[in-house]
């Protein structure tokens, strides 16, 4: 009995020093707390003004480098025996000798310059000057530092005499990597924008970021360079930092393109201080990631001392507790996630490289003979390169819209795209599918056997149902282009260019078409003959104010040319559009408001369908009638309508001429002049000789009369003269004319 109460008493007992202590240690854990938040925000803004002013300073001399290497990079251009490399196809020995000891020269002048590359497309040759690696002169095929010639080819890609932080290896095997900050100068002034000739400086990054890593005092955290082109780069080794998904996502949403600050965030399994500046004017942020325990030691050993003193049973408990759990739980659950991650990286880089694989391949970039079976195999490339095949090019209609709409998941419905293709053609044919990184997919069947065949009307069938699963599921439109069989590797990238040239095809047929890529290449041998005389009607429809029939005639022009190549669209889209600018000119000279916000010519390129086309420039029909209409009268009208009808009707007539016009309306030649000029910018002349020039053509293709009749008939005062005149507008002689046409 004792015993249960001494018991019973201890257990009060307990409870009441347990209360009291948890009450003592709860006032000091609050007050400690509160003291606690206080101090670690002051040494939060303390660390982030001196990590701001480093990484400042830092950024400024990196702008400065800039500007060295682009004033290396004009010496080198105006220097004459470099130039000899940049544009000589074959420069002789001597030139290459005498070349390369001025580019050794100013290696040597200028220590913080890693290396130099001349490069010359015309012979497909670098020349280097290098502190280290290769020196000489190589082809593009034996150079260490193959990045150099993907960046030559993806110029567009990057700005002039920016700098590009990299790394490259060197030595065999390359064991020994180079960091640099790589500066791009070159000539692409072609009209293809070809490179003509590039000098490449590339300056080590021991120099450039020597502030960077003085800045780095012990133990106060590791810098880090965001560059524009959105890679999150080591400070000191520019090697590409990995990054989870939780610190890709505040690199994104709270670091890039944000002025200076600082935030806290996990980093490694850290909770770390991240500063960062505002972009310069490199578009470049620095970044510093400091451990948060190092920034907090100080306070954290106020904190730990009085949390010892109040809360030491507390605490230990909870130590001991958490030792276990860790002891227990971490190491399983570390190796799970590393293997999970190291799975999932393994899965997207083979992705990626086959994908890079597959479109080399269509681009021609990579010749199918370089692609052993073998790497195929390890690649899973069903796709037989000596076996018949077909190419398949899927447009995404309305790609515009949707990149804007839903452009965050663009690449996840191209992915959906593939997938469902694979799906429906993969019952049939080994398919292959990759990426363009436009607004294509291309898909490549073949055969699953010799003795199947690439049936013409199963792959519509298949298409047909392709097209219908993505409108139903993803809600995408699909414009699909099959090319001809064939079972030569090497007319692979032939049959993507020539897809790709159907696939613009689209424009007449409308979204969601099925093209035959082979039938649109043979409109190639369809002979086109502008029409001049719809052209002039539709000047004469705008320049008088009736946009209906400018409508028609503008339709009529460029509906017929489905029956054409697509280049004889854009040649004849471009005459029209030429004269119609010639039109809103004459408009601002005489309007007395800026038209130039008013009146924009649509581009091509801007429509996807002939609708779409004849929309865009009905609207414009419609302004420019809107402007003329403030100036120009009832009366003007009708006067323009008299002279013309007068000219259709007197053409014949050898004395036809402004002063019998102007006579006939009882007006001062000088203003019928100046007024028809005004409103049709062509004088009255050359609209009597355009008419009887077109008659004088009609009459030579429909019927058999000899020169001299067609000249009385038309006006001519002479055969001569009609001769003469023919000769100068048609750049042949009537009979040559007759001839060639009768051909026809």
């Amino acid at each position: 009995m004792k015993n249960n109460d001494i018991r019973r008493k201890r257990l009060l007992y307990g409870k009441l020093l347990t209360t009291i202590t948890l009450c003592i240690s709860l006032t000091l854990l609050v007050s400690t707390i509160v003291y606690y938040t206080y101090y670690i925000g002051v040494e939060k803004t303390q660390t982030f003004r001196s990590d701001l002013r480093d990484l400042t300073q830092t950024g400024k001399k990196v702008v400065n480098m800039a500007e060295v290497a682009q004033t290396l990079s004009f010496q080198l251009y105006r220097t004459s025996t470099i130039s000899h490399l940049l544009f000589y196809n074959k420069p002789s020995i001597y030139e290459v000798t005498a070349a390369m000891s001025d580019l050794g020269n100013y290696l040597n002048s200028m220590p913080y310059i890693e290396s130099i590359y001349v490069y010359n497309p015309n012979n497909d040759t670098i020349y280097i000057s290098a502190a280290q690696g290769q020196n000489g002169v190589y082809s593009t095929g034996e150079l260490e530092d193959t990045e150099i010639i993907q960046m030559l080819n993806h110029y567009q890609d990057y700005k002039t005499f920016t700098p590009i932080p990299r790394t490259y290896s060197i030595g065999e095997p390359k064991s020994e990597a180079i960091a640099v900050y790589t500066y791009l100068c070159y000539d692409a002034i072609n009209w293809d924008r070809a490179i003509n000739s590039a000098v490449i400086v590339n300056i080590s990054a021991a120099w450039i970021n020597k502030e960077l890593a003085n800045s780095n005092t012990a133990g106060s955290g590791n810098t880090y360079l965001l560059d524009d082109q959105d890679r999150f780069l080591s400070g000191n080794k520019l090697t590409l930092e990995k990054l989870s998904g939780d610190e890709s996502s505040w690199v994104e949403h709270k670091v890039k393109d944000r002025s200076a600050g600082y935030f806290t965030a996990p980093f490694k399994g850290q909770k770390s201080l991240v500063s960062y500046t505002s972009p310069d004017s490199l578009g470049w942020q620095y970044v510093r990631i400091t451990p948060y325990n190092v920034i907090t030691e100080q306070t954290n050993q106020i904190r730990n001392t009085t949390l010892l003193i109040s809360l030491i049973i507390l605490i230990f408990g909870l130590i001991i507790s958490r030792m276990l759990s860790k002891r227990l739980y971490l190491p399983i659950d570390s190796i799970v996630s590393r293997m999970n991650s190291l799975e999932a990286d393994k899965r997207n880089s083979m992705f990626t490289i086959r994908q890079n694989s597959l479109r080399n391949l269509v681009l021609g970039i990579k010749s199918p003979h370089s692609s052993r079976p073998s790497d195929l195999e390890q690649l899973s490339i069903a796709f037989g390169l000596n076996e018949s095949y077909r190419l398949v090019l899927l447009r995404i209609d309305e790609y515009n819209t949707l990149r804007q709409e839903r452009g965050a998941y663009l690449l996840a419905y191209k992915f959906a795209i593939m997938n469902i293709a694979s799906e429906i053609c993969g019952q049939t044919y080994q398919v292959e599918s990759v990426d363009m990184n436009d607004d294509s997919v291309v898909m490549l069947l073949s055969s699953m056997s010799s003795a199947e065949s690439l049936d013409t009307e199963l792959i519509e069938v298949l298409l047909r149902q392709i097209r219908v699963a993505c409108c139903d599921y993803l809600k995408i439109g699909l414009s699909l282009v099959y090319s001809p069989v064939s079972d030569n590797p090497d007319r692979l990238n032939h049959l993507y260019s020539q897809a790709k040239e159907a696939s613009k095809h689209r424009l007449f047929y409308g979204h969601g078409c099925l093209i035959n890529a082979e039938k649109i290449n043979e409109l190639q041998n369809n002979l086109y003959s502008y029409p001049a005389d719809n052209e002039k009607k539709l000047v004469d429809a705008l320049t008088s104010g009736r946009t209906d029939e400018a409508r028609s005639y503008f339709s009529d022009i460029v509906r017929e040319l489905d029956q054409y190549p697509y280049y004889i669209l854009e040649l004849t889209l471009s005459r029209v559009t030429l004269t119609i600018k010639r039109i809103i000119d004459n408009i601002k000279k005489l309007s007395s408001t800026s038209v130039e916000d008013i009146l924009k010519i649509p581009s091509l390129e801007n429509y996807e369908t002939m609708k779409e086309l004849e929309e865009a420039f009905h609207q414009l029909f419609d302004d420019i009638q809107e402007l003329q209409a403030d100036k120009r009268s009832s009366k003007q009208s009708d006067l323009i309508r008299q002279i013309n009808q007068k000219i259709n009707q007197s053409y014949m007539d050898p004395s036809l001429s402004l002063n019998q016009i102007a006579d006939e309306l009882n007006l001062s030649p000088i203003y019928v002049s100046r007024l028809y000029k005004q409103q049709t910018m062509t004088a009255i002349v050359d609209v009597i000789m355009d008419v009887r020039m077109q008659e004088v053509c009609r009459l030579l293709k429909e019927s058999d009369l000899s020169v001299s009749d067609i000249a009385e008939m038309t006006g001519f005062t002479s055969s001569s003269y009609l001769h003469r005149m023919f000769k100068r507008n048609f750049s042949i002689t009537p009979m040559e004319y007759r001839r060639s046409n009768t051909r026809s």
